[in-house]
């Protein structure tokens, strides 16, 4: 009897001296690694988006890891590939895209999503017939940018007149967003009367489009507006705006509301540009991704918003 309360009394000290169950390791699935791949991060669109995902991150650390990746340039399709295969290789159970092109990414994203990691698209909408030729279900978190753009216009619009000769200059054109932001423009000068007189690509490039913008006021001396699809751009076209001489005679309106582009619109060398609040979409995005993995299903589409922003 003596030895039975002897083994009892023993392991009753034993499982009171259990250590208590391991916190789940960096990258499990209670704590799952998250990976925002974005375009440029020279762009201050996505250096903002950055950090509002890290901010979002530090204030949620016990329920996510977060991976920040970026390309050197906007049309550096070879190195965002190789950013997703990158965040798979590093445990990424979920990639949050800005994806550079609408379609060179889907095959990779594809490839990722075969190996059971979750894929959220933002910003940049993924083409819908490469995707379901793929294989590939992503959910879109993101603003309608053709409705943007066209709100946009409408306010640069206020103060030409109809008839007045205008030029696009457009993003990257296998870009979903930049397609969408040509076409809101597009909308804006026929509904006021404008005569669009060219659209030509500044590939979301500061020095491109200023060499595009300077070549448009020598080919059409009538112009009246540069409606450029980023504001990296309309600060190029505004630069070439004003090496023309032709400050407050041709309208510019950006898209995307970054830092640099407010001492341009406060002084009027920009007429509007639109918020699409780059320090919340990765964090849509990034709930989004969170989500599906908690739940086990897929989440759907998220609208988010865009905001005209004028002087």
């Amino acid at each position: 009897m003596r030895r039975l309360v002897l083994v009892a009394a023993l392991a009753a000290l034993l499982g009171g001296c259990q250590p208590s169950p391991p916190k789940p390791a960096p990258g499990s699935a209670a704590r799952p690694k998250v990976a925002l791949v974005m375009k440029s991060l020279a762009n201050d669109f996505f250096a903002t988006m950055a950090k509002g995902a890290r901010e979002h991150q530090a204030a949620h650390a016990a329920d996510y890891e977060l991976l920040v990746l970026g390309i050197k340039n906007e049309t550096d399709l070879a190195e965002q590939v190789n950013l997703v295969e990158q965040a798979v290789a590093q445990g990424a159970a979920a990639i949050v895209i800005a994806p550079a092109d609408s379609k060179a990414l889907v095959p990779a994203l594809r490839r990722a999503q075969q190996q059971g990691v979750v894929i959220v698209n933002i910003d940049n909408r993924l083409d819908a017939d490469a995707a379901r030729a793929a294989g590939l279900s992503a959910a879109f978190v993101g603003p309608d940018n053709r409705d943007g753009a066209r709100r946009v216009g409408l306010a640069l619009a206020a103060r030409l007149h109809p008839g007045d000769e205008v030029a696009i200059i457009e993003g990257v054109t296998t870009a979903f967003n930049g397609q969408q932001r040509r076409a809101g423009f597009e909308d804006a000068m026929q509904s006021a009367g404008m005569k669009v007189v060219a659209v030509q690509s500044g590939e979301w490039e500061m020095d491109k489009a200023n060499g595009v913008a300077a070549n448009l006021l020598t080919a059409h001396p009538g112009l009246k507006a540069l409606l450029c699809a980023n504001d990296n751009m309309a600060i190029g076209a505004a630069a070439a705006v004003a090496a023309a001489g032709k400050t407050g005679a041709v309208q510019v309106a950006g898209f995307d509301a970054i830092a640099a582009i407010r001492p341009l619109l406060a002084d009027g060398r920009v007429a509007a540009t639109a918020d699409q609040h780059a320090d919340q979409l990765a964090v849509f995005g990034i709930e989004q991704a969170l989500a599906t993995l908690r739940d086990g299903h897929p989440a759907g589409d998220r609208a988010t918003a865009v905001d005209v922003v004028t002087r």
